[in-house]
């Protein structure tokens, strides 16, 4: 057991859309990603996922509306949901989602990252 400053952590990395596993919690991972510009649509067919901003404004969007999301504010997707996040400027954001859980969902590109690194 350790606690976790999650200002220090984000200190540590500067690369977008690669989340960095800070902790675990019964079958899922906590981790921490800096977002900046769009995504890709995808959705993740078993699991869902939260989204929690730390520091910026993420927009969600869904394919019958868009989530803007401020500081200290968390939105949980529900699996099966299409979906894509973008970030007009730089937006810190924590996840928690299961273990099995892609970044890309059911998208697999160059900006898929199936090898989580651990800070």
């Amino acid at each position: 057991m350790e606690k976790v400053n999650v200002y220090e952590k984000l200190s540590t990395f500067s690369e977008y859309w690669s989340p960095k596993i800070v902790g675990e919690m019964n079958e899922s991972y906590v981790k921490l990603v800096k977002l900046k510009g769009e995504f890709v649509w995808h959705l993740h067919e078993n699991e869902d996922e939260m989204f929690m901003v730390i520091k910026g404004s993420l927009v969600i969007k869904l394919r019958a509306e868009d989530i803007v999301l401020n500081e200290g504010e968390f939105f949980v997707i529900p699996r099966g949901i299409e979906h894509m996040p973008v970030a007009e400027d730089e937006v810190q954001v924590m996840l928690i989602e299961p273990k099995t859980t892609l970044n890309t969902g059911n998208v697999k590109n160059d900006r898929t990252v199936e090898n989580l690194e651990k800070i």
